[in-house]
């Protein structure tokens, strides 16, 4: 009489690891959670996401720290990335309508309008980092371990890839709050304690726990949040008006040696950390579209992050302090985010992008990194082309598509970017900035650190914006 097989006596052939090495047999017939209840929580940390996307994208520009600047702009990729892999999951789940745009729970919501509107940096970074991404990482491990991991290994796919930078942003935020130290520790205990109380009335992040009784409300006074356009920098950034340099006038020039060139490319990087506020801007003010756009923009918007952060790397390596001797400005993202619509904004990107991509611009800046012997320089531009390329794409993919071709999306581009006042004059006669030449005090910060004799021809280079009569519109034509 032979007896039925069970779990422990079922052996694979010559004990392989069964299940494709997913899961054990044990594990395999545990009853899981349904389709309903699995779309149910994918929805909300779907929703979760969305809404952490938009927290990091609209209180970047406002942000005035150079460094939470750029890590909001990574985190912002991120959630856009997993926000679209749920997004895909739930689709293969379940027929349209998916209710993805739609709020799943309006204490959950509260909850994030909240931190969206947080009155402060420190009081920001705690809403995030303290509370938002703790319980997303609690729920994401929470999903892993009720689903089944043999019937839903899709979705534990979707999970498991998360948690990966869940855990990055959440053990980023730490150490941010313990460098706010007594800022971070000193909030109002109202607003914080609302911020639990708000959760527990949501069931937890995804919605298994039992709801707390009471009627969710913001803290305080109703305070309706509203998008911030005005780029800010911190105390780092001393003269952020001064356009005394005419960085393109010196790379351009023919007559000068290479290696000290890079430093001008490392300036133009680091002066890159105005384009994610420009992105930003035009993502907070674009409605309607599908999340694709939302997750390639934003793929955009971090990759210039990275720009201005190789332009930081680039200094480092050049043995000298950026912040002594060179003044970054933030002209162009005040003038966009100020004078202009979002569609107008993305026209002018679109515009200046095209400038880039001829011989005399990204293929130009590589060959001076490769020149100049300093293989970060080459590295950097060689990655800053291939991006570049990227960027050109979805702007016809999300411009040029929107507005017909790419004739007349190049000509609006063109005229938005004409409209665009920068005031090199207005600036100095107010006294935002005296536009210093500060060229030669780099220069010779540079030789110093390298032991090398100044080159006089270099050295006297003092081209400012004013004498050129080069305005942006034109300093990007030129390249």
């Amino acid at each position: 009489m032979s007896s039925s097989p069970n779990s422990a006596s079922y052996q694979s052939f010559r004990n392989l690891p069964p299940l494709a090495g997913l899961a054990t047999f044990e594990a395999a017939q545990a009853p899981g959670l349904s389709v309903e209840a699995c779309v149910n929580r994918l929805k909300r940390l779907h929703w979760s996401f969305r809404r952490l996307h938009q927290i990091f994208v609209h209180r970047l520009v406002s942000e005035p720290v150079y460094e939470l600047k750029m890590a909001f702009s990574l985190h912002a990729h991120y959630c856009a990335e997993h926000a679209a892999a749920l997004r895909a999951r739930v689709a293969e789940m379940r027929e349209p309508p998916l209710g993805l745009d739609h709020v799943p729970d309006a204490a959950l919501d509260l909850f994030f309008d909240e931190v969206l509107s947080a009155p402060d940096t420190a009081a920001l970074l705690a809403g995030i980092y303290r509370h938002a991404l703790p319980e997303l990482l609690v729920a994401l491990e929470c999903y892993a371990a009720a689903t089944n991991p043999l019937v839903d290994h899709p979705s534990l796919r979707v999970c498991r890839f998360a948690l990966l930078e869940v855990r990055e942003m959440e053990a980023y935020g730490r150490r941010a709050l313990e460098c706010f130290g007594t800022e971070a520790a000193a909030l109002p205990e109202v607003w914080t304690a609302n911020l639990s109380l708000l959760l527990a009335q949501a069931g937890g992040l995804d919605g298994s726990a039992p709801r707390a009784a009471g009627e969710p409300r913001r803290a305080g006074a109703e305070r309706p949040y509203v998008f911030n356009p005005v780029p800010a920098r911190d105390g780092r950034f001393s003269d952020p008006y001064n356009m005394g340099v005419h960085a393109e006038a010196f790379l351009y020039d023919n007559t000068l040696p290479a290696a000290p060139k890079t430093l001008m490319m490392f300036y133009k990087r680091l002066r890159e950390i105005d384009v994610p506020e420009v992105i930003a801007s035009i993502l907070a003010e674009t409605s309607g579209k599908p999340w694709e756009y939302s997750v390639d923009m934003t793929r955009q918007l971090w990759d210039e992050a990275r720009h201005a952060m190789m332009g930081e790397v680039g200094f480092l390596r050049a043995g000298v302090d950026w912040r002594q001797h060179v003044p970054i400005n933030f002209t162009w993202s005040l003038a966009l985010n100020t004078q202009l619509t979002a569609i107008e904004r993305h026209a002018v990107l679109y515009f200046i992008e095209q400038g880039l991509m001829p011989k005399t611009g990204k293929r130009f800046e590589w060959e001076v990194g490769l020149a100049s012997g300093d293989p970060f320089a080459a590295l950097a531009q060689d990655f800053d082309w291939a991006d570049e390329v990227l960027h050109a794409r979805i702007g016809r993919d999300w411009y040029v598509r929107a507005m017909g071709d790419s004739k007349t999306a190049t000509a609006y581009g063109d005229e938005c970017w004409l409209r665009v006042l920068i005031d090199w004059e207005k600036y100095r006669s107010e006294g935002l900035t005296a536009h210093q030449n500060w060229w030669p005090g780099l220069y010779a910060a540079w030789c110093a650190a390298h032991g090398a004799e100044p080159d006089a021809r270099v050295l006297a280079f003092a081209t400012n914006y004013s004498q050129k009569r080069a305005d942006l519109r034109e300093l990007t034509a030129s390249a």
